[in-house]
């Protein structure tokens, strides 16, 4: 079985709760980026040790926290001695809107993936686009890149809708399985 890791930052507890819903997913050790952008020495342990790591952050601007661009700017000592090539990435947010320019997010965390020499994962999901869908539908956000989820700016976290929790889930999922295909 491949070791995976879910690092990531939340703001408000929305993107810790999709953090756990991958974790649960992937059998996954999560890693938090605290509110001061810093991961903790036995958390640096944790990625180094992983076979995958799934990133996420919620959308703020357009873009990761910068506390999560703290961690990222900080993943340049792995870079250097290319720590984490070949290993199984993916990704996930949440934002307030429905777009919420999420997409960005995801491209970043993409694109840091691939400076790390990473192989990325995406969702593998079906969008729930059909007439008959509905907004507590798996991958209703409709994303191949990685998980996003919406939850309007006035709600909590404990009421994040169970669709989006599930495709986080089974992003986490997907992740195990793919890098368990790598680390044979």
């Amino acid at each position: 079985m491949a070791k995976v890791a879910v690092v990531f930052h939340s703001g408000y507890g929305h993107t810790l709760r999709m953090a756990q819903s991958v974790a649960d997913g992937a059998g996954a050790e999560m890693v938090a980026i605290d509110a001061d952008g810093n991961v903790s020495d036995a958390g640096w342990a944790t990625l180094h040790a992983a076979d995958a790591i799934i990133m996420g952050s919620p959308t703020y601007m357009g873009s990761v926290s910068w506390q999560f661009k703290k961690f990222a700017d900080a993943s340049s000592k792995p870079w250097f001695s290319q720590a984490w090539k070949d290993k199984v990435f993916a990704g996930f947010t949440n934002s307030a809107t429905m777009n919420g320019d999420k997409h960005s997010t995801l491209h970043y965390l993409f694109t840091l993936a691939m400076q790390q020499g990473g192989i990325w994962a995406g969702t593998a999901l079906m969008p729930a686009n059909n007439k008959a869908a509905q907004r507590n539908d798996v991958n209703y956000v409709g994303s191949f890149a990685g998980a996003m989820a919406q939850s309007p700016s006035d709600s909590s976290a404990a009421e994040m809708l169970s669709g989006d929790l599930e495709t986080a889930r089974l992003l986490g999922l997907r992740v195990a399985e793919v890098a368990a295909k790598f680390s044979r």
